[in-house]
């Protein structure tokens, strides 16, 4: 695995490790608008990324199917959200400003369970990474490598708020700051995992990338949908969730098409 390559793998994590530290410049607990603000700004990077990073890719990469290039992307998308369905019913979790748990029962303590609920839509994130990079490497593919690392960037940025949303919480909660930047920072290790994992299988099988393009664009559009957007929408004023959302996407858009 070459230097670039490792770059672009850590970069997102250190983007959630930077905004976890936020725990130790920020006195009193995140602001409800302040929060929404976040989740709406991620919540438009990953669904721009989806689209121009994962979605066009891989309609690209089929082309020579003529009128059906749209198959491989349209069947990777599905199993990608069945797939965080899937997740979603079985790891144990719990949403921020939820109180009851999803996936299956566990005695685990409500802090590891908010970590696992970040974790979960961490996943995806290292996915598509890890594809892009794939792509790259496999040189038959009109990824290049400032696309990949474009998106590496990109998912960093959303990693940032994301890693405060975990860690803030927690030291509200009574935390000290080191635990809940430790867990704050945790949360994001699967990414890189995701990243390496998804890389080795994309080796492996080189026809199936346009598919685990596609699969990784409909896993994050599920964490999209059934989380972030509804966290985003919570309580009074949450426009300020829409606007943040449409910055993060024309951001994410932009980084893509001038740089990609």
């Amino acid at each position: 695995m070459n230097l670039d390559v490792i770059e672009g793998l850590t970069i997102p994590y250190i983007g959630t490790t930077l905004g976890a530290a936020c725990v130790f410049l920020m006195k009193d607990k995140m602001g409800k608008r302040l929060e929404r603000s976040l989740t709406g700004f991620a919540a438009g990077i990953m669904v721009a990324a989806s689209i121009w990073s994962l979605m066009i890719p891989a309609i690209d990469e089929s082309e020579h199917m003529g009128k059906f290039a749209f198959v491989p992307a349209f069947a990777g998308f599905w199993i990608g959200i069945l797939f965080l369905l899937l997740l979603d019913s079985i790891i144990p979790h719990l949403h921020m400003h939820s109180d009851k748990a999803e996936g299956l029962k566990s005695n685990f303590q409500k802090t590891t369970m908010m970590v696992l609920a970040v974790t979960l839509h961490n996943i995806p994130e290292g996915m598509a990474v890890g594809v892009v990079y794939a792509g790259w490497i496999s040189k038959s593919t009109d990824i290049t490598l400032t696309g990949a690392l474009v998106l590496s960037v990109g998912i960093a940025i959303q990693n940032f708020p994301e890693g405060a949303i975990i860690s803030m919480p927690l030291k509200a909660e009574g935390n000290k700051k080191s635990r809940a930047f430790l867990y704050g920072m945790l949360s994001g290790i699967v990414e890189p995992i995701a990243a390496a994992l998804t890389m080795v299988a994309s080796g492996l099988i080189v026809p199936a990338l346009p598919y685990l393009l596609s699969f990784a664009a409909g896993a994050m559009m599920y964490v999209v949908v059934e989380e972030l957007i509804p966290e985003m929408s919570q309580g009074e004023h949450s426009n300020i969730g829409t606007v943040m959302f449409a910055f993060g996407f024309t951001l994410m858009m932009a980084l893509d098409v001038a740089l990609g």
